[in-house]
């Protein structure tokens, strides 16, 4: 059940408006920014199209103590059929600039850029390091939050350096830092920042490169692009659902606990790689929840596996037991 939508402080709604005019919507639809295309509405939806006025928002709304949640690229994330309560910051940061000269070459980005675009355009450069990325869907700042990876690299081997906002008081005194990777703390699929949701916001990172042939950069990204086309299911999906447990991957295990090709309603876990839950069309986000819960528990059952998401459920959720 919905709880009542979160009640504004009308000063908090007008300082909203004057700062970003336009730009807020309130009882706002989420489904459409999400890669799964599923999910209720939040009480108000948020546009920002800078690090700076992401930093503004994100500013204000600490100091006002009202709820948020950062969305980017919509990927790895499961947004609930009753909405998020607060505020949903839209984050369209998506500046990219690459260094030029005898510099390092590097790529500097707003954590709202899409990092398969950013990974295309150092290609076209002739800069190799990020053909892992190509493929993946998400934002800079969801990478960098959650320490994406794929074919074997992750962000730890590009990172140079984000740029941070963090928190440092409940009351909403927040500083701009510079993190390093080791500040980071990076490990499978986590972060510092995920370790402590809400403490701290990605602004913009800066990630390493090396020199290359546009040709052979690109080859390489068509010969991943291939394997990813035969191995993951195209539609609407989250990306990959569970984190691989030591040793084994979260698909074979799911496949061989019987539920490869599971439906229910219009989600399915998908009949080509059981670590993906698409969603077929017409999908609930509770839908999908309920496979994920089916998946751990015939898991456990068979092996003795305790499978951990690696996507994130974002809004009210009836808790599981």
């Amino acid at each position: 059940m919905q709880s009542e939508p979160y009640h504004f402080e009308r000063a908090t709604l007008e300082q909203l408006e004057t700062a970003f005019p336009g730009r807020l919507r309130l009882d706002a639809p989420l489904a459409r920014y999400t890669a799964a295309r599923v999910g209720g509405a939040a009480d108000a939806l948020l546009e920002v199209r800078s690090a700076e006025e992401l930093a503004q928002a994100v500013r204000l709304l600490w100091e006002a103590q009202v709820p948020w949640v950062l969305l980017g690229g919509g990927s790895n994330v499961l947004v609930s059929d009753a909405g998020v309560r607060g505020v949903v910051i839209l984050n369209r940061a998506r500046r990219i600039r690459f260094g030029k000269g005898d510099q390092t070459p590097q790529v500097w980005a707003e954590s709202g850029a899409n990092l398969g675009v950013i990974a295309r355009q150092a290609a076209r450069r002739g800069l190799t390091g990020l053909e892992w990325a190509a493929g993946i869907p998400g934002s800079l700042g969801g990478a960098v939050y959650g320490n994406a990876g794929a074919h074997g690299s992750d962000m730890g081997d590009n990172l140079l350096v984000a740029d941070i906002l963090h928190r440092l008081t409940p009351e909403g005194i927040a500083v701009r830092e510079t993190w390093t990777v080791e500040q980071l703390d990076y490990s499978y699929r986590i972060s510092a920042l995920k370790r402590h949701p809400g403490k701290a916001v990605v602004l913009a990172a800066s990630l390493r490169l090396e020199k290359s042939m546009p040709e052979a950069v690109r080859a390489r990204m068509e010969e991943l692009s291939a394997y990813r086309h035969r191995t993951q299911p195209p539609g609407a999906s989250m990306g990959s659902m569970f984190k691989n447990p030591p040793g084994d991957y979260a698909g074979r295990l799911i496949e061989a606990a019987g539920l490869k090709g599971k439906r229910i309603g219009g989600a399915e876990i998908s009949s080509l790689h059981a670590n993906f839950f698409v969603n077929r069309g017409g999908a609930t986000a509770q839908e999908i929840d309920t496979l994920i819960q089916e998946a751990r528990r015939a898991v456990q059952a068979k092996f003795g596996v305790e499978l951990e998401l690696e996507i994130e459920k974002i809004g009210e959720w009836t808790k599981t037991v």
